[in-house]
């Protein structure tokens, strides 16, 4: 192996073999599976009650929605340097920091908590956003030894995953908030500190059994992928500038998940102000999760078998009629929980369409980096929707938010229409 390559550990410096790949998929999959069930329990655990608690320490509506975008922020701030370190030393090193970082913002939530302090609990939202973006990245870790024609089903396998946590995790955020009552703890702060353990978990499992690493095994059979040119974000930039299906993939991830967190960040508060109690929001939360993830692998099969336009062009109308059915629920909170799970089902098929078309757009050496371009695009412009969505809240109504909901759905769909009818 060339010298200029010191990044490589041994294992991965010599291709593996090609009937050894199938068990080595196998392998990584299942790890990255049962890291995606405990991180999506983590990051749900936490994420259901997230606005409660920004409204109870800060004492007004209009800074609720900052606790989610503190979070998203967190995720865009922490996905370039996480990215930056997969592309240098593989994806196990990356994932397990993302976890340990994600961990110790939990424990900071609870601290501020307790100590009434908001400002605090930004930050701690903040570092609780690194465990997303690990969960966001296991899907690119998915598709790095994936088959072409195969591809999105691997990314949504991964994405499926997180189903088992997802769902879980809100219907158990009020026992564990019964569980710190006597420890001077508020009770919407105690999913946090089981979210704390779990993501100490998800990084153990990670570092130990994550090998061979798929990103470098990947780059070692493949000669063009070993040289460190072309890696940077610079590059990755370039590479998106120069391919329109690129363009439109960074678009569709971003406005899916922009129309996403945005929503959904404010459902549990116009929950409440409806007569809804934590459980029914939690239920509602778990019903809009399953629909973000349970249904991806059919997502995946769709868009490795009708194509990657058709599901982006799902995503867009799939996204619209849940807020439609949302914004005029008022206080049918059936009409909601139905319109949250079409939320969720809109934001699969964007997100796995989006990111197998950007996988597959741009040079394989660019990749790693578009990678984290991506998450920073998709997590930026969520936490800009994430942080006015409170406002619009407090001034216009719940309505209103779904409303400027679809109309940022509209880039997405004409473009995708743009290159559904360009010429080949």
């Amino acid at each position: 192996m060339p010298s200029d390559a010191p990044d490589i550990p041994e294992a991965a410096k010599t291709a593996v073999a090609v009937d050894e790949l199938p068990a080595i998929r196998r392998r990584i999959n299942a790890v990255l599976i049962a890291s995606q069930i405990l991180g999506g329990l983590g990051v749900a655990t936490g994420i259901a009650l997230a606005t409660v608690l920004a409204h109870e320490v800060s004492g007004t509506e209009a800074l609720a929605g900052l606790a989610p975008t503190a979070t998203v922020a967190g995720t865009a701030i922490l996905s370039v340097p996480l990215a930056a370190l997969m592309t240098a030393r593989g994806r196990r090193p990356g994932l397990v920091l993302a976890y340990l970082i994600g961990a110790l913002g939990a424990g900071v939530v609870v601290v501020a908590a307790v100590l009434d302090h908001f400002p605090l609990l930004l930050v701690g939202m903040a570092g609780f956003g690194a465990a997303s973006s690990a969960n966001l990245q296991a899907r690119f870790a998915a598709a790095d030894l994936a088959e072409p024609e195969r591809r999105g089903r691997a990314i949504s396998t991964v994405v499926w995953a997180t189903t088992i946590g997802a769902v879980l995790g809100p219907n158990i955020a009020s026992p564990a908030g019964r569980s710190v009552s006597g420890l001077g703890i508020p009770p919407a702060a105690g999913p946090f500190l089981w979210a704390a353990g779990v993501f100490l978990v998800s990084a153990v499992l990670v570092l130990v059994l994550l090998r061979p690493d798929p990103l470098l095994t990947a780059r070692a059979m493949s000669p063009a992928d070993r040289s460190p040119e072309g890696r940077s974000l610079k590059a990755g930039l370039l590479a998106v500038r120069e391919s329109p299906m690129a363009r439109l993939a960074l678009v569709t991830v971003a406005v899916s998940h922009t129309a996403m967190v945005s929503i959904m960040s404010m459902t549990p508060v116009a929950l409440g102000h409806h007569g809804a109690g934590i459980e029914l929001i939690g239920l509602v939360i778990s019903g809009h999760i399953a629909g973000m993830y349970a249904f991806s692998p059919v997502m995946g099969r769709l868009a490795d078998r009708v194509g990657r336009l058709a599901v982006i062009g799902l995503a867009a109308g799939l996204l619209c009629a849940a807020a439609v059915l949302a914004g005029t629920a008022g206080g049918n909170h059936g009409q909601t929980a139905a319109g949250l799970f079409l939320l969720g089902l809109g934001w699969s098929a964007g997100l796995v369409s989006g990111s197998t078309l950007l996988t597959e757009s741009v040079p394989q050496p660019t990749r790693a980096a578009v990678q984290g371009l991506s998450d920073l695009a998709m997590n930026t412009a969520a936490g800009v929707g994430g942080a006015a969505a409170g406002l619009v809240v407090a001034q216009a109504g719940y309505g209103w938010l779904n409303a400027v909901g679809v109309v940022l759905l509209l880039p997405m769909a004409g473009l995708a229409v743009r290159r559904a009818v360009a010429p080949a």
